[in-house]
C-alpha cells in the first residue's frame, strides 16, 4: 500500500479518536506527498525510495526545530516538533543502532580497501548506497571519519 493511502485511513482514525498532536504531523506528511507528487518534473507517482526520503526530510526539519527550541528553552514548541517526529518515525523504517552500523561501515572500509581518511569519499559514496532510508547521514559521516582515522 502506498504512503498515501497509508496516511489518509491514519488520519481518519486520528481524526475518529481526536489525537491532535498525530494528526497534525500526518496532515504534514499528506501535504508533503501532495507537493512532491505535483513538483516540477515529476510524474503524479512517488516510488518507495522517494516516500521513504520525503520522510527522512521531515524528520530530519523536525529534530532541527527541536533543538533549536530546546536551545530557545521554548518547551511548548519543542514538545509539538517532538510528538510530530514520534508519528513521523513511525513510517519510517526501522534505523539501525550504532554497533551495527559500526559493523557494516567497517566492511565498507575493507570492501573499497580504504586506509586513510582521504578516503573519506569512497566509503561514504559505498555507504549511502547501502543504507539509504535505514541511517542518519550524519551519523554515518560521523562513523566513516573516526573508523578512518584509526
Amino acid at each position: 500500500m502506498s504512503l498515501e493511502l497509508t496516511i489518509n485511513g491514519a488520519i481518519k482514525t486520528a481524526m475518529l479518536a481526536k489525537q491532535e498532536a498525530e494528526l497534525r504531523a500526518l496532515r504534514a506528511i499528506k501535504a508533503a506527498v501532495l507537493l512532491a507528487k505535483t513538483a516540477d518534473g515529476a510524474n503524479g507517482e512517488l516510488t518507495e525510495a522517494d516516500e521513504v526520503k520525503l520522510l527522512q526530510k521531515l524528520a530530519k526539519q523536525r529534530k532541527d526545530s527541536l533543538e533549536i527550541f530546546r536551545q530557545q528553552n521554548r518547551a511548548d514548541l519543542a514538545q509539538k516538533e517532538e510528538e510530530e517526529l514520534v508519528v513521523i518515525e513511525k513510517f519510517l523504517p526501522k534505523q539501525l543502532d550504532e554497533a551495527e552500523l559500526r559493523g557494516l561501515i567497517a566492511g565498507y572500509i575493507a570492501q573499497v580497501g580504504a586506509s586513510s581518511p582521504a578516503d573519506m569519499g569512497k566509503v561514504m559514496g559505498v555507504a549511502t548506497k547501502e543504507l539509504a532510508g535505514k541511517a542518519d547521514g550524519k551519523l554515518v559521516s560521523t562513523i566513516v571519519k573516526e573508523l578512518l582515522a584509526k
